[in-house]
């Protein structure tokens, strides 16, 4: 795709999540003029809240800042530099500088109660941790990671340092003896705060917003007699041209663009939510000041990929499941078979979680959080999250193919979020023809013979995850899959 120069030329942003106000954001920033940010969310109402009826990924109360990326070190460097705006957006909405609708400057984004690591194993760490610690330590801050497993000189640093409230979060030490890998880096941002901040950022800036069921809704490209993109029709059939059109649909991606078969997929990661009552001691036990995030049995497989959060502004607590990722494999008009997403919004059919998620939760809650059911506090809610996962983990950032017009920004693997500040930098470069290594790394790409792909994709209904062959567990009560 040629860059473009013109700046008063018009762009359309296609998604209102992280990657697409991200762009819109960044865009305005360099000076360009007419950007059109669509969606088919209105979140200036719902305010990312998925109880308001928000499915996207970006739509949830908290997601994971963490530095912690093995070998991954252009993640890891690229966390530094996100958690530096994520502290000047706090600041900004402190001092008032800022001021979204419905925040005050008592309301904070970004929260640094650092991720404790542990797992089934009490000592030492997998390999994924020792990379990350390594790594860290190379870049100059080393100090912020704590190994605490039998280590009590690691625990006095610990205490030392402020960190007593992550030093043992599960009562986990027996005779002194602690556990864990505790990274002092990051925390969690509040994740609907932050989109609903972008938002008024991007707003700010002069983007234009269509947030709407049918005008925000996109039902197809719009293509010159060369095949090339310039424009969108929406559901209820008005038409928009531009001269660069940026897909930022998250898991509903691969439907609008089916060339990215077999490069990424949608795929269900599964939530629980725990809602702590009020007057409870738990409110205070698993504050945000007082308990961190946490992560269970890192790149365990099935067995593992845990990890949950402090109590957000309503009491809840989130656990999180990957050990295990779900499709909704599909017949498409093409022929083609796509796993599509399926919420409660979408199919008033789907309520709890497939059966291993369900018991990868529950085994956890009662070996480590038995005081919740000794108060009698369960899971509240259940829900499935649709992300968009590359065979590799890396995003997409890119034209398509022999089509101009067009930039895909997806691909989110289930690690974007945390870096919403800077994903439009890569993307208003790929708009202007600047390049970049990372930029190349977000290429559009193809799985050769004999690479190794982290994810394997495309499956369709021969994957053993398919919600069509799992049994749904809400509470209860036992959800048929003959209802997907």
């Amino acid at each position: 795709m040629p860059p473009l120069t013109d700046r008063q030329a018009p762009i359309s942003i296609v998604g209102a999540g992280v990657f697409g106000v991200s762009s819109a954001i960044h865009l305005a920033t360099r000076g360009f003029r007419n950007i059109t940010l669509f969606d088919r969310q209105p979140y200036h109402e719902t305010h990312y809240d998925f109880d308001q009826g928000c499915d996207a990924a970006s739509a949830d109360c908290n997601k994971i800042i963490r530095a912690a990326y093995g070998n991954e070190v252009w993640y890891q460097n690229l966390t530094f530099d996100a958690i530096d705006i994520w502290e000047s957006w706090n600041r900004s909405l402190a001092e008032g500088t800022v001021r979204p609708p419905g925040l005050t400057e008592k309301d904070r984004i970004y929260v640094n109660c650092g991720n404790y690591h542990f797992g089934d194993e009490s000592n030492g760490l997998n390999d994924f941790e020792k990379a990350s610690v390594n790594n860290i330590t190379r870049a100059g801050r080393g100090h912020t990671q704590y190994l605490l497993s039998d280590n009590p000189n690691e625990v006095a640093r610990a205490q030392a340092d402020g960190r007593h409230y992550a030093i043992d979060p599960f009562h986990l030490s027996e005779n002194g003896q602690h556990h864990g890998y505790l990274d002092t880096i990051g925390g969690f941002v509040y994740a609907d705060k932050a989109c609903r901040y972008a938002l008024h950022r991007a707003t700010e800036l002069g983007v234009k917003t269509v947030l709407d069921r049918q005008a925000g809704s996109v039902e197809e490209f719009i293509h010159d007699h060369q095949g090339n993109v310039i424009g969108i029709q929406m559901a209820n059939g008005e038409r928009h041209q531009a001269a660069v059109t940026i897909i930022a649909c998250g898991g509903w991606t691969p439907t609008l663009v089916p060339e990215i078969d077999g490069l990424c997929e949608t795929t269900a990661g599964s939530i629980a939510m725990i809602q702590i009552p009020e007057g409870s001691p738990l409110r205070q036990r698993f504050s945000p000041y007082r308990f961190p995030v946490f992560q269970w049995n890192v790149r365990g497989g099935e067995n593992g990929n845990l990890y949950g959060f402090p109590l957000d502004d309503r009491g809840v607590m989130k656990i999180g499941y990957r050990g295990t990722k779900y499709t909704n494999p599909q017949q498409a008009s093409d022929g083609r078979v796509r796993s599509v997403p399926i919420t409660k919004w979408t199919s008033p059919s789907i309520t709890g979680l497939p059966k291993t998620s369900t018991q990868v939760i529950e085994r956890f809650l009662d070996q480590y959080l038995p005081e919740l059911k000794e108060d009698g506090i369960n899971i509240s809610q259940t829900r499935l999250c649709w992300y968009t996962d590359s065979y590799d983990n890396d995003w997409v950032i890119d034209g398509i193919p022999d089509k101009s017009g067009v930039v895909i920004a997806t691909g989110g693997s289930g690690h974007a979020f945390k870096f919403l500040p800077l994903l439009g930098q890569f993307v208003a470069d790929k708009v202007m023809g600047i390049e970049s290594e990372m930029l190349h790394r977000f290429r559009w790409r193809k799985l050769q013979d004999g690479e190794w792909a982290r994810n394997q994709l495309m499956k369709g209904f021969d994957d053993v995850h398919a919600l069509q062959r799992m049994q749904l567990i809400d509470g209860h009560q036992t959800v048929a899959s003959s209802k997907l």
